[in-house]
This record gives structure tokens, C-alpha cells and sequence, in this order.
């Protein structure tokens, strides 16, 4: 009984762990940093609205996921007609949240704490994340914005699809749920690509974001 128990509690795991990875969101075209775009004379320049933006993260593991939020500090947008034309946004580490476990609960500031401590994004030495716009396109009918992330110590430029909404003087980006891999920017805690004794206590190196971001024209 005992080991139809463990074989069957084995499959449960590896099956759950197949699910997760079928069901995250493609991955972001990564590569080396890029030169930045620069705005032109005959651009026009929004401030994003902080308080009206924010950023969704899901982490994987093999029993399970968690899910959160991260704020946009502040940023500049700059449009040539209805396409970016170039952008700075400051990500705002320290107010990293997780809303998949109930805020009064003790794991839910376990969590939060683990996340931001130099386990994971060290947010005491790096408070702050960077996204910096390097290019956009139309290819095939979409939007794709290509931009430089830093966090923590790494640099990588990665290119999302996003939609554009102008309603007035406020321009809203929403990108399409997306991952980025982890390790690219030296996030190491539970990752197979720097352990290799964590078993089937690893978390996966690929967690998704979906980006939300308002922007008013300066006046």
C-alpha cells in the first residue's frame, strides 16, 4: 500500500508540474542589452500615472503557483503618432506584494520577505528595476515592444507584444501575459540552471508578467 502510495503521489507531482509549464505564457525574446530609443522633436510625451499602473507577476514550482503584484515607480512615454517611440520605467522592488495567499496569514509575509531578501531580488541593494524602450513594430497585426530590463545586476533586452489604447490625453499599454527567465538576471534561489541537488524542490526559472501601464500627456 504504502509504495502504490509513493508511486501514485510521484505521478500526481510530475503530472502537476507538466500542467504548470503547459499552461504559462510563451516566453520573451531575450538577448544582449540594445542602444535605447530616443525621443524626437515631433514626439509627444506622457508621464506614466503610477497609481493607475501596475505590473502582475505568477511564480511555478512543482506543487504548485503563486501570484502577486509589483507597482510602477514612475516613468516617461513618448509617442510618434499612434507608435512608442521611446520610454524609461522605474520598477518599484520594495513593493513587491503576493495575493494568492490571504494578507493576514503568516505565509504571506513569509513569502513577501523571502522574495524581496537576496534570495530572490535583494530589493535592500537594488530597489529599483529599469525598463528602458529600445525599438516597437507592427509584425503580423500585433505590437511589439522591444526594451532593455535590468534588475538586480543583468541587463537583458526583451521584446513582448503589447496593445495601445489612446482615449484623450492618457495612453494605455497592456502587454499580452508573458515569461521571462529568471536566471538571466541572476535570481538564483531554487534554480535548476545554478543547482543541481534541489530534486524535486526547485522553483522554475520561468515566471510570467503581465505589464499595465498608464500614461498622461504632460501638459
Amino acid at each position: 500500500m504504502t509504495k502504490r502510495f509513493l508511486t501514485f503521489a510521484g505521478i500526481a507531482v510530475f503530472a502537476l508540474a507538466l500542467t504548470n509549464c503547459k499552461d504559462k505564457a510563451k516566453e520573451a525574446e531575450t538577448t544582449a542589452a540594445e542602444e535605447t530609443a530616443e525621443m524626437t522633436a515631433v514626439s509627444t510625451k506622457y508621464l506614466a500615472d503610477a497609481a493607475n499602473s501596475t505590473i502582475m507577476w505568477k511564480g511555478f514550482k512543482p506543487t504548485g503557483t503563486h501570484t502577486g503584484t509589483i507597482s510602477i515607480e514612475n516613468g516617461v512615454l513618448t509617442m510618434k503618432g499612434d507608435a512608442i517611440e521611446s520610454g524609461t520605467f522605474l520598477i518599484d522592488m520594495n513593493s513587491i506584494t503576493v495575493t494568492d495567499i490571504p494578507a493576514e496569514k503568516e505565509g504571506n509575509a513569509k513569502l513577501t520577505g523571502h522574495l524581496k531578501s537576496d534570495d530572490f531580488f535583494h530589493v535592500e541593494q537594488y530597489p529599483s528595476s529599469a525598463f528602458t524602450v529600445t525599438g516597437f513594430e507592427m509584425k503580423d497585426g500585433k505590437g511589439m515592444l522591444s526594451g532593455n530590463l535590468k534588475m538586480k545586476d543583468a541587463e537583458n533586452n526583451i521584446t513582448i507584444p503589447v496593445t495601445i489604447t489612446e482615449n484623450g490625453d492618457t495612453v494605455t499599454l497592456t502587454s499580452e501575459t508573458f515569461t521571462i527567465d529568471r536566471s538571466k538576471w541572476n535570481v538564483k534561489y531554487g534554480s535548476k540552471s545554478f543547482f543541481d541537488d534541489l530534486g524535486d524542490k526547485f522553483i522554475n526559472d520561468e515566471f510570467e508578467l503581465q505589464i499595465t501601464l498608464v500614461a498622461n500627456k504632460e501638459s
